[in-house]
């Protein structure tokens, strides 16, 4: 009987310490929970650019054209692009490898090069970075027509 008496205290005493280490009742440790996750999520990098799409309209095979993607960013936390890569190997994306401070702006060049394509063309760029959600995708399209 001493026995039973004994390993009920230790157990209560267990269960006592272990709800003040971990924020006291289950209803607290959630609320403490969801507390922390809002904090944590508060300080990250967001891009956001001027525009998503640019259309190069009528170009003729061989041309090699580019156009300057502009963004900002307006997160919290600096902004590292990570990688920028095209749906073809036409299309090459440049950009700087610094950190974007917030509130500041930054550019992502395209360069399209149309040499043996014709027809409409549609190029996706994934752009990677430290950001929710963590890839961005910008489109270039073009009508490129054969040489005379």
């Amino acid at each position: 009987m001493k026995r039973i008496v004994f390993v009920l205290v230790v157990v209560t005493f267990f269960f006592l310490d272990c709800n003040q280490k971990h924020g006291g009742t289950a209803g607290e440790r959630e609320s403490a929970a969801v507390e922390n996750t809002v904090r944590a999520d508060t300080g990250h990098a967001r891009i956001q650019f001027k525009v998503y799409q640019h259309d190069f309209g009528n170009m003729v095979e061989g041309e090699i054209v580019s156009y300057i993607f502009k963004f900002t960013n307006t997160g919290t936390a600096p902004l590292m692009i990570s990688s920028a890569s095209a749906s073809c190997g036409c299309t090459v994306p440049k950009y700087s490898k610094k950190p974007v401070q917030p509130g500041d702006s930054g550019e992502l060049e395209v360069v399209f090069n149309s040499r043996g394509k014709s027809g409409a063309q549609h190029k996706t760029i994934a752009v990677r970075a430290n950001t929710k959600p963590p890839v961005t995708l910008l489109i270039i399209t073009a009508n490129v027509k054969e040489k005379e």
